[in-house]
């Protein structure tokens, strides 16, 4: 059986101190997070280490937002997988919308980094959706599949099964609009269908696929008990400790 995994994405947001204090919140709810949930946060690149730290001995995971591919190099400003391993980092998110619309990420580089998270034991969440242009214009399952093909491209089995998807509408992410629960299963399971294509069932059965686009406590119970959702990937809501504690315990 699948676990849910609730994801909160800090994206550019808290300071040092303001994140420890989040973090302290956190920390004083954790012993009531429902235990069949795991719970993961990713702040910004130099609040990792420290709040990695304050976090020992808690079961909350710590990911990255973004990496790249090479161990090592001439990169100016990036930050590579094995500086994430080195701090212990568990997951890292790849290809958001947001990297993709501004900072030119495409799925050549998704593919990339999906591997290089994959050499060094790190989870990637690969994150693939439509825009609101792609939807109305009834392409948003070729959209998505077209971007599930190539970020997968020579990836094998034994990392796909590891692999995390989150499916984020575009027009849904920091709008305020939110992907009815059916039009989010729905594209969860097509998602899910498009796995199997590659790797078949015994594969896609176990791919967690988590939904992200304005995920809130009074929506998450909706959207989390759908039958191809296994979790969420937070913006805003996560930079709440009432509010995300809330979406944790969905079920209670």
């Amino acid at each position: 059986m699948r676990r849910k995994l609730i994801a909160g994405n800090w994206k550019m947001n808290n300071d040092l101190d303001d994140s420890l204090k989040l973090v302290e919140k956190f920390k004083s709810l954790s012993d009531k997070f429902d235990k069949d949930v795991d719970v993961l946060i990713c702040p910004a690149f130099i609040n990792l280490y420290p709040v990695k730290q304050s976090l020992e001995g808690y079961n909350i995971k710590i990911g990255a937002q973004n990496m790249h591919f090479e161990d090592y190099g001439a990169f100016t400003g990036e930050i590579s997988p094995t500086m994430l391993k080195s701090i212990g980092i568990d997951y890292v998110i790849i290809g958001h919308s947001e990297r993709r619309q501004y900072f030119n990420e495409v799925d050549e580089t998704v593919n990339k980094k999906l591997k290089a998270a994959h050499i060094h034991g790190i989870i990637p969440i690969v994150c693939v959706g439509e825009t609101l242009e792609q939807r109305e214009s009834g392409i948003e399952k070729e959209t998505v599949k077209n971007q599930i093909v190539k970020d997968f491209e020579n990836v094998h089995a034994s990392e796909a099964v590891k692999t995390v998807i989150a499916y984020e509408p575009i027009w849904a992410i920091g709008t305020g609009r939110t992907a009815s629960s059916q039009q989010a299963n729905e594209m969860a399971s097509f998602i899910r269908n498009c796995v199997s294509e590659i790797y078949g069932t015994d594969i896609s059965d176990k791919v967690i696929i988590q939904y992200g686009g304005s995920v809130k406590a009074d929506n998450a119970g909706e959207i989390l008990t759908q039958s191809d959702i296994d979790g969420a990937l937070i913006g805003g809501a996560s930079l709440k400790a009432e509010e995300f504690y809330k979406i944790i315990n969905y079920a209670k």
